[in-house]
């Protein structure tokens, strides 16, 4: 049996993909928009991951690119570890031939988390390097993270809660969906090198919480 008869990627809504990314995603916070969210299915309609895709929180990325096509990014990406070898694949590519076209996608690999970004190397998308390490807030009382880039915005009183670190560096991945034209077009404009896909030993984390919300009925 193949891997199309046994799963299923089809949309999902918030009330679907908000524990998975809250309790079992490693980052354990919501990302800032997202315009789609896919899911992976059981032959018993049995949700077993979650992928969701948004506008960049880096506005100023790519921007050349930006002036003519869509730019989102692959902001969170989880699923059940029981999942047989090559369903991640699967999963991914399948979420991406169901996006709008044509469309520009970003993603990262968090290098201090360990991650290498092997699910992008094993779909075909372009390795563009690593970014630059960026500042972070972390709240002392909830341990919640705040971007450099929002920073600003925050109200002083939570700005005195906040300490200073370092960031870690993150390898950057793009993605183009669109016919060869679009596609051609996307990657004349891409204002990064095109790079060699970095190898390593991932790190793995602890992702054996189990979402209540498991089984989808239609």
């Amino acid at each position: 049996m193949s891997i199309k008869d046994e799963y299923s990627v089809r949309p999902i809504d918030s009330d679907q993909y908000k524990e998975w990314i809250l309790k079992k995603h490693y980052a354990k916070r919501m990302p800032g928009v997202i315009c789609n969210a896919y899911g992976l299915f059981s032959e018993e309609n049995t949700l077993l991951g979650c992928i969701t895709f948004g506008l960049s929180a880096n506005k100023n990325i790519a921007l050349s690119i930006q002036e003519k096509f869509t730019l989102y990014e692959l902001n969170r990406l989880v699923v059940n570890s029981i999942i047989p070898k090559n369903t991640l694949s699967y999963f991914v590519s399948t979420a991406l031939k169901q996006l709008p076209s044509p469309l520009a996608i970003v993603s990262y690999a968090d290098v201090g988390a360990g991650h290498h970004g092997y699910i992008y190397q094993a779909t075909n998308w372009i390795y563009t390097g690593e970014t630059i390490p960026s500042t972070i807030y972390i709240n002392k009382n909830t341990g919640k993270e705040y971007h450099n880039r929002t920073y600003s915005d925050l109200p002083k009183s939570i700005q005195a809660q906040l300490t200073r670190t370092e960031g870690s560096s993150k390898h950057r991945y793009f993605y183009f969906v669109g016919n060869k034209r679009e596609v051609k077009e996307m990657k004349r404009l891409l204002p990064y090198p095109i790079l060699p896909y970095p190898k390593g030993d991932n790190q793995r984390y602890d992702a054996s919480y189990e979402p209540v919300i498991q089984e989808v009925l239609f």
